[in-house]
């Protein structure tokens, strides 16, 4: 998942074109449905993104009072309003007077200048980032693991839509709905796995035959492929990094009955050479080598338009005839972002997998 921030905005306001009483407020490539006449274009406002958990007080004075996702209808997701995808929410809260006004926490300033600043209004506001508690077969005993190499947070590309400069060559590969393995193999042998969200933290799951990501790496051979690459490279360690898939992990389960073994498909591999540092290849370049990597649909200069439009439609994994989660896009020569501060890579999310029914939560 992305990096979670509620931030001053400058809107661009659209018409909607199913609702005379509506309209759609733009920041970055996203749009929320907003009330006819509040806002004109170039006004700024507070962004709230999706997976936003909402204080009682905020619920109330917005009118979204049993409106919203999650068992305490609490929970910012996308929904469709009147045919239109509505992501996050676009408000001027009545704290902000507080917030903003003479001896508040930011003594005058106004919304311009707190967004010049990066100002995170999350806390300020009593709001917070939903994450869903794990299941017992994705969880286990954690341990410290000091030499994992981590996951990076992906950036959607509808709020941070320059990551990529028009006609840069881009490589787009389906986002697959499963949950994040992370695998590094050391040169001494060790051999590390776990999720991204306890990989975020340092941790490492103990070997167990019953836990989902254990059972994947065993299934498709993860950790031979990296002990294998450590003697191509000559490193001191490699993580592979790929999404476990199936029935009983998401929602989405593309043929597949994890149950009886889940479905695994690498996206990344990192790759620490002494003096070298840390960089970063594609398993692609491995086609009979190391395990089933994620269908490539795109390579090509970069459009906007056409990667939306490829981030809707069905799947081509495995046997699942069912919508795509969306695409992940990154350039064909790895690089920095200064607009990410880190790997140029962002995804684009389909409209359909954000407002289907049933939706499993997504692990991570």
């Amino acid at each position: 998942m992305s990096s979670f921030a509620v931030t001053a905005e400058r809107l661009t306001i659209h018409p909607h074109p199913n609702a005379d009483a509506l309209e759609l407020a733009q920041v970055g490539l996203y749009r929320a449905v907003v009330g006819k006449g509040i806002y004109e274009t170039g006004d700024w406002s507070i962004y709230i993104p999706e997976q936003a958990i909402l204080p009682e007080s905020l619920i109330e004075e917005l009118g979204l009072t049993g409106r919203l996702a999650g068992k305490n209808h609490d929970r910012v997701k996308a929904i469709r309003l009147r045919g239109e995808l509505s992501q996050g929410i676009v408000c001027r809260p009545k704290a902000l007077h507080d917030i903003l006004g003479p001896g508040g926490v930011f003594d005058g300033d106004d919304l311009e200048t707190c967004a010049e600043r990066g100002v995170d209004f999350a806390p300020l506001l009593g709001i917070t980032k939903w994450v869903p508690e794990i299941p017992t077969h994705m969880a286990g005993v954690m341990v410290e693991a000091p030499d994992l190499l981590r996951w990076v947070d992906i950036e959607n590309i509808k709020r941070f839509p320059d990551i990529f400069a028009p006609g840069e060559p881009v490589v787009a590969t389906e986002k697959v709905h499963g949950t994040c393995c992370l695998t590094t193999v050391t040169a001494a042998g060790e051999t590390l796995v776990t999720s991204k969200g306890f990989g975020g933290k340092g941790l490492a799951i103990a070997e167990s035959d019953s836990n989902v990501y254990w059972r994947a790496v065993r299934a498709h051979k993860v950790a031979e492929f990296a002990a294998d690459l450590i003697g191509v490279y000559g490193a001191s360690r490699v993580g592979v990094f790929g999404e476990v898939y199936g029935s009983g992990v998401q929602d989405l389960g593309y043929g597949v009955n994890a149950g009886v073994e889940p479905g695994y498909a690498a996206f990344d591999i990192a790759i620490d050479v002494p003096g070298e540092g840390v960089s970063w290849v594609s398993p692609a370049l491995f086609p009979n080598r190391g395990p089933a990597t994620v269908p490539v649909l795109y390579e090509g200069p970069y459009d906007e338009a056409l990667l939306l439009d490829l981030a809707e439609g069905k799947t081509v994994l495995g046997a699942g005839a069912h919508i795509r989660e969306g695409v992940v896009v990154r350039p064909a020569a790895e690089r920095f972002s200064p607009v990410t501060g880190s790997r140029a890579i962002g995804k684009f999310v389909s409209g359909a997998y954000l407002t289907r029914k049933g939706a499993t939560t997504e692990f991570e």
